[in-house]
């Protein structure tokens, strides 16, 4: 069957662009850079704080006030500091421009006080300092206002920092930028990230809105990465909002947007074998996640691929299968204790083994996956562990496969095959 391409609508009005302002404070910091004292203590934190504050200063300033900014010798007091600090070699330069900017503040250049900042951003955000980080790509963006790029970063770690509203205004300044600049890159990846703000916050019409305008700019562009990007996010919304049709749409959609060695691919495939262990397609998913074992390397993701194969081995009726995702999860929670996702695992799990009518491990698992979504206030888990709980206590089989139009099968099926290629070729 010849797949149709998916499109975004075409836009039905013209816009008047102008640059908004963004916030530049979170909501729990009393002054600008003091999370940075939070996160890095002692003498180096003193520094990183007192060099932002620097930056932002001196790109608030207009050029004819930077001169009168600074004391003289205010330069080589830095330097010492620095030095005292014991700053990693890779801050150690990017905080000595910074300083060498309070000794020549009328003659330093943007473009290099801007990149100062952006190295401290990464390697802070590298390390998971990420009040550090924003505190960092905010002073980069403020020095070098009209670089949509630079936007683009503080709005992407004000969202990593759960900083909504803020991470909301930078992106929006974002899209005006770019739109001025022609990025069209970051133009679409700024509603693509505007996309999963209101996503977070459950307001999945207004999400798919900026995910079609991310699509649009990417279709208009031939952005390949971004299209398949902005694909994946709508089948996620289709799932949330139960439209089986769209989501089988989108998810071929996204597999062909993306490429067949795209890195996001073992992601989608992912999402989209969990979407259909949830539309009780057992067989048609556990082909895929036995193809994604060996692709993930981070703890919690290999977690939760192991409790989705467990899920979909149980509904399959695979047995053998099962019992070695159990196994498996129980050894990564060994090796991981304490990874927040393990309940998640253990509720698939769980799943799996009412399937196969196995009701003390179907018992055990739901039990594990109930104390864990209580320690994390995760209530939406905690209501499923507890039915679970209570389906195997009764000896009652949970999964049911769901109908399925003939052509959705064939998609599917066919889907599936193309994801299983992918990832083992």
């Amino acid at each position: 069957m010849r797949q149709r391409k998916f499109k975004a609508p075409p836009r039905k009005t013209l816009r008047r662009w102008r640059v908004p302002p963004a916030l530049t404070h979170g909501d729990t910091d009393a002054f600008e850079g003091l999370s940075i004292l939070d996160e890095i203590t002692g003498d180096l934190g003193l520094v990183l704080w007192q060099s932002v504050r620097d930056a932002m200063l001196w790109g608030r300033a207009g050029k004819t006030e930077r001169e009168a900014l600074f004391t003289p010798g205010a330069d080589r007091e830095r330097v010492a500091e620095i030095l005292a600090a014991g700053a990693p070699d890779d801050l150690e330069e990017p905080l000595k421009t910074l300083a060498a900017m309070l000794g020549a503040a009328a003659s330093s250049r943007e473009e290099i006080i801007s990149l100062a900042c952006r190295q401290v951003a990464q390697w802070a955000e590298a390390k998971g300092f990420l009040a550090v980080a924003l505190s960092y790509a905010q002073a980069a963006a403020v020095v070098n206002p009209a670089d949509p790029a630079t936007a683009f970063a503080v709005g992407r770690l004000a969202r990593r920092r759960a900083q909504h509203p803020r991470a909301e205004t930078w992106y929006r300044r974002t899209i005006a930028l770019a739109r001025q600049a022609g990025d069209w890159p970051t133009y679409a990846l700024a509603f693509d990230g505007l996309g999963n703000l209101y996503v977070l916050r459950g307001n999945f019409p207004a999400a798919r809105r900026f995910f079609v305008r991310a699509l649009r700019a990417a279709n208009r562009n031939s952005l390949h990465d971004i299209e398949g990007r902005a694909l994946h996010n709508m089948f996620g919304i289709a799932i949330e909002t139960d439209d089986v049709r769209e989501a089988n749409e989108l998810a071929r959609a996204a597999f062909q947007a993306y490429g067949a060695h795209h890195p996001k691919l073992r992601d989608l495939a992912h999402d989209v074998a969990y979407f259909w262990t949830t539309q009780g397609h057992f067989d048609r998913a556990l082909t895929v996640f036995k193809s994604l074992v060996g692709h993930f390397e981070e703890p919690a993701m290999r977690l939760a691929l192991m409790g989705d194969l467990g899920r979909a081995a149980g509904g399959a009726g695979d047995r053998e299968i099962f019992q070695q995702a159990w196994d498996e999860v129980a050894e990564l929670v060994r090796e991981n204790a304490g990874q927040d996702t393990t309940y998640r695992a253990y509720l698939d799990l769980a799943h799996g083994a009412l399937s196969l009518g196995a009701w003390e491990r179907a018992d055990d698992a739901a039990q594990r996956a109930l104390e864990g979504a209580t320690r994390r206030g995760d209530g939406k888990t905690r209501l499923t562990a507890e039915a679970l709980i209570e389906a195997a206590r009764r000896h009652q089989r949970a999964e049911v496969q769901a109908a399925e139009r003939d052509e959705w099968r064939e998609t599917a099926d066919a889907l599936a095959g193309d994801f299983v290629h992918s990832l083992t070729s």
